[in-house]
């Protein structure tokens, strides 16, 4: 087992990281940007090292000063958390070379999966069914107006080397087309360091679901289950809930064979999610595998009692999976909000400032992974969430009331939160019947300003 870790990431997920390595007793090492020092997770780290200034580019993101912090604090691991580099195969590549373990897949996994054209290729071979799209990069306008004729508008244009919906564009014409292309280049630069985008066709009113795997350096793999993610605002998730209130026995069959057939052709390892687009059907597209732990990954561990983040930390130690598929139990119903610093009455704008008071929500079947306090400054560098709310019931009626009562109780003075928008969402009919698809907060939205 390891002896120390260093976390590679700031606020909630390296608080959610350091409480697991200690309860394996681990040394949890933090780094944190300057402007981080504040932050609870470097407090609560049992040594922290600044890794530089505010940017990310300059701090989270800078390879060389994260591996020279691990080899300072003598760490035996990284674990990466999510995004920043969690799916980079180059730095999962340099831990090697320095003697370190990434707490992740091997960097040819990482290879695989962040390469989400040649990847689809990979599974449209083995018959899983996969959307229509560019088998390789559009390189300019004028491939992509050519490629466009063929896909058939609407179209989806996203980030080769990254998810989470940056780099993502929805254009319904040859005009947004050309307006949109180079935005989307330029923000998958930006947030993955690489502006390669590809196109495909956009699957109007869908579903979006997912299923959690863990896959051991033996070739054995579980399933805990699935996860719906449909609510979703410029293709970021906004709630998540498991299990899917759309996907009965039959759905959940045949959603789990394509899950796992995925992860055995790419010869998968360590924790991953395999993501799907259901269509009006219920005919499952597969999009992409999430290579690292999910900001949703709470959602899975309130129904099935399993932390997933030791998962992570045991299988890159090199031991194997000790849960048996049949041992695992599927209790009740858990919905996950995304709090973020924005304000829902000025078109999502993100909403940086002090945090003047804070008092989470308690009581029976309630979670709170935050790095918020009173007097905390939320800052404009990096992405506005803030707290996640994870609610859980013995079925998803009591999930949803209790959900209500939670959110009424959920305090943050200061800033605009999401908190009041999620309010309405819970008395919306459609989503409490769970008629719902990734379009519904957009039609909220259309409805409320028109």
């Amino acid at each position: 087992m390891f002896k120390k870790i260093l976390i590679a990431n700031r606020g909630e997920i390296a608080l959610r990281i350091i409480r697991a390595c200690h309860e394996l007793n681990i040394e949890a090492i933090a780094v944190y940007s300057s402007a981080d020092s504040e932050s609870i997770h470097v407090r609560e780290a049992d040594r922290s090292i600044c890794i530089g200034p505010a940017p990310s580019s300059e701090s989270y993101l800078n390879i060389k000063n994260i591996i020279g912090a691990a080899n300072m604090a003598d760490c035996d691991a990284i674990h990466p958390g999510y995004g920043f580099l969690s799916e980079n195969a180059d730095f999962a590549q340099a831990c090697i070379e320095n003697d370190l373990i990434f707490i992740g897949p091997k960097p040819s996994i990482l290879r695989k999966a962040g390469n989400k054209v040649e990847l689809k290729e990979i599974i449209k071979k083995a018959r899983i069914p996969i959307i229509r799209g560019t088998k390789r990069p559009v390189k300019n306008i004028r491939e992509a107006l050519r490629k466009a004729r063929w896909i058939r508008y609407p179209i989806i244009i996203k980030a080769s080397a990254g998810g989470g919906g940056k780099g993502m564009r929805i254009v319904k014409n040859k005009r947004e087309l050309i307006s949109s292309l180079q935005i989307a280049k330029t923000e998958a630069k930006s947030y993955f360091n690489n502006d390669a985008i590809f196109l495909e066709k956009y699957v109007e009113k869908p579903r979006h679901v997912e299923i959690q795997l863990l896959a051991d350096k033996k070739g054995h793999i579980i399933f805990l289950g699935e996860r719906d993610c449909t609510i979703q605002r410029r293709h970021q998730k906004m709630i998540e809930e498991s299990p899917s209130p759309a996907i009965d026995r039959r759905k959940r069959k045949q959603l789990i064979e394509l899950a796992m057939k995925v992860a055995k052709v790419i010869k998968y390892e360590n924790l991953g999610t395999v993501e799907f687009l259901m269509g009006k059907k219920g005919n499952f597209y597969f999009m992409e595998i999430n290579p690292r732990i999910q900001v949703e990954h709470a959602v899975t561990e309130m129904v099935t009692g399993i932390d997933l983040i030791k998962q992570q930390i045991l299988i890159s130690s090199g031991e194997d999976i000790s849960i048996k598929q049949g041992d695992i139990k599927f209790n009740g119903h858990a919905i996950e909000f995304r709090i973020n610093s924005e304000d829902p009455d000025n078109n999502f704008m993100p909403s940086p400032g002090l945090i003047s008071f804070y008092l989470p929500p308690g009581g029976p079947g309630i979670r709170v992974d935050s790095c918020l306090y009173s007097g905390y400054k939320v800052l404009p560098h990096y992405d506005s969430l803030v707290a996640k709310l994870i609610v859980w019931g013995k079925d998803r009626e009591e999930a949803i009331n209790r959900s209500k009562r939670a959110l009424k109780e959920f305090i943050i003075e200061g800033i605009p939160t999401t908190i009041p928008f999620y309010q309405k969402i819970l008395s919306n009919p459609n989503f409490l019947s769970g008629e719902i698809h990734t379009d519904f907060v957009n039609e909220i939205l259309k409805e409320k300003y028109n």
